[in-house]
């Protein structure tokens, strides 16, 4: 857990105490549904509500044993008398902390589903401010054809979309508790025992487990966060190419309250992106840690500890830098500058070669061969990619092209307009 890296929402979530207080209520929990079954007395119970867990107290123990439940059982044990033997009935250290583990996750999501939502409404915002503000759609890096930059933004409010359903869905697979025994068998602590509790956590109940909750659930949990980390990186890449020098066409947040005001320690002039490759860069730790979490479904038997080191580091990690990321690309979009004067520039280099598309459909429409309008079009594109003329100029006396189209018809097919047509059709889809 980096500070400079966590919102403190999702800290709360991932903070030792935090699951120090979670495995007391599951062991409260335990103990109500043993009392409801009639083995634990009812004066007994009263005092086990009341028990308290000492941090100092649990260090000692800790330092001890080199075990984290055990340490923190008789850690709880100090604050009761007698009835102290209660505590973990039946139990294993992995009902507590599993069952822990996925509630934390649980809540966990839900923050990412949060700020998922305000990344939403960020790129709606300035999808629909930009609707038709033209720029050049780019392919392998070249100059393709125009489109709209809010189509752009569009596009990353779909794919933000379909994350949100991905996390809605997997809210509910971690939505579940296990409270089995040593192997999953229940013969210390009967089914009755864990469907009480996990119901009364709000959790539903493990069909069956061995000794933990099985690995599968979790690595599905951090692949999710791995696909919205890898979103991110996409976007915040496209960011990154769009503020080159070359380009310039926006801007991230710089000098603003909350922003990096200097970009460079030796060269004032420099604005950099450093946000977005913060992104990038933190992105590409989400990522391993998927496969980390793919790696820990294999384990021995009923279970070996293999994954439990690597899970302390990469569980928490992921939510914690998903959700940063989250947030930073939210402030990005919201506070980005755009540049839509040097968008038109740049649509407007090589003198129309954007249009070429256009110009070879309607030469075809025509009655020109496809063959014939493609060599065409492309000789006066790379005549004009290459300083040897202006495309537009070149289609216009070309004498194929002069017998073929009007010169209202030529000037016709260099609207950009013409390819922002359909762009509201297209956000009506997306219910803007």
């Amino acid at each position: 857990m980096i500070p400079r890296y966590t919102t403190k929402k999702m800290k709360k979530v991932w903070e030792e105490e935090h699951a120090f207080d979670l495995w007391l209520k599951i062991e409260i929990a335990t103990c109500v549904a043993w009392n409801k079954k009639g083995v634990i007395p009812d004066r007994d119970l009263e005092k086990i509500k009341k028990s308290k867990f000492s941090i100092s107290s649990y260090n000692k123990w800790f330092d001890k044993t080199k075990h984290d439940l055990i340490a923190f059982t008789r850690s709880i044990s100090e604050s009761l008398g007698d009835e102290s033997r209660w505590i973990h009935h039946g139990l294993t250290s992995n009902d507590i902390k599993d069952t822990a583990l996925n509630i934390q996750m649980g809540e966990g999501l839900e923050i990412i589903e949060s700020s998922l939502k305000n990344l939403m409404k960020a790129l709606k915002d300035k999808a629909i401010e930009h609707k038709f503000t033209p720029c050049v759609g780019r392919s392998h890096g070249i100059h393709a054809e125009p489109m709209s930059f809010g189509l752009k933004l569009a596009l990353w409010w779909d794919e933000i979309n379909r994350h949100l359903k991905r996390i809605n869905d997997v809210k509910d697979v971690v939505a579940i508790g296990m409270l089995s025994g040593p192997v999953g068998t229940h013969a210390s602590i009967p089914p009755e025992i864990e469907e009480w509790t996990c119901k009364e956590l709000g959790l539903k109940t493990a069909p069956v487990s061995n000794q933990i909750i099985q690995r599968d659930i979790h690595a599905d949990v951090i692949q999710k966060l791995a696909l919205i980390s890898s979103s991110l990186d996409k976007f915040a890449t496209e960011i990154r190419a769009l503020q080159r020098t070359e380009i310039g066409e926006v801007q991230e947040p710089f000098g603003k309250p909350g922003f990096v005001s200097t970009g460079s320690s030796s060269m004032p002039h420099k604005k950099n992106p450093e946000l977005s490759e913060r992104i990038c860069g933190l992105a590409r730790v989400v990522r391993s840690n998927s496969l980390v979490a793919m790696e820990n479904m294999p384990l021995w038997h009923e279970r070996d500890i293999s994954h439990s080191s690597a899970e302390r580091i990469i569980i928490p990690d992921s939510f914690l830098l998903t959700d940063y990321i989250l947030s930073t690309f939210s402030n990005i979009i919201k506070e980005m500058t755009v540049f839509p004067e040097k968008m038109k520039d740049n649509l407007n280099k090589g003198g129309g070669i954007v249009f070429s598309e256009k110009v070879m459909l309607s030469l075809v429409e025509k009655g020109i061969l496809r063959e014939k309008a493609y060599e065409i079009v492309q000789d006066a594109a790379h005549k004009s990619m290459d300083s040897e003329g202006n495309f537009r100029a070149l289609i216009e006396n070309n004498e194929i092209v002069k017998k073929t189209l009007s010169g209202d018809e030529i000037a016709s097919l260099f609207d950009q307009d013409y390819y922002l047509r359909f762009v509201e059709d297209i956000f009506k889809r997306l219910d803007f």
